[in-house]
């Protein structure tokens, strides 16, 4: 079950591949993002000493849950992967200039997850194409309903 989705990450980047991590949160983050208090559009993901960190990502603590902390909406977490899938995007991001984006936040097993994408930017005009696209698709199901009625 999704609880939060970054619909700007596709418009804006070429995602190629996707990888699910862990992330490392405090009580009252989890309590938070259950009452889906989560952005995550204006997130993104880096490599620092061989780990990766998602950045950006805002969480608004609960009044009543957080009163004995400190919260802070917008701190550094850490995500979890496995040393291979790390040692790979390190190499990928490094050397092709690809980009680290957070694309989905869900439930797996209770547990939260954040599904990240590697992807390359888009251009402008590939941004144009992608508005064309969806346009045209649009257009195409409203005259298909009108055709079968």
């Amino acid at each position: 079950m999704s609880i939060a989705q970054n619909k700007k990450a596709y418009f804006d980047y070429f995602i190629e591949d996707k990888y699910e991590a862990g992330i490392v949160l405090e009580g009252w983050e989890v309590k938070a993002i259950r009452d889906h208090r989560i952005n995550i559009k204006e997130a993104y993901v880096v490599i620092m000493r061989g780990e990766i960190f998602l950045i950006g990502c805002h969480i608004t603590p609960l009044g009543m849950a957080s009163t004995h902390v400190r919260p802070d909406a917008i701190r550094t977490r850490k995500l979890l992967l496995h040393n291979e899938e790390i040692a790979k995007l390190i190499g990928k991001v490094e050397r092709a200039g690809y980009t680290l984006v957070p694309l989905d936040m869900h439930y797996k097993g209770g547990r939260i997850k954040v599904e990240i994408g590697l992807g390359k930017g888009k251009k402008q005009h590939d941004k144009r194409d992608t508005i064309k696209e969806r346009d045209w698709d649009r257009d195409k199901a409203r005259i298909m309903r009108a055709h079968n009625k």
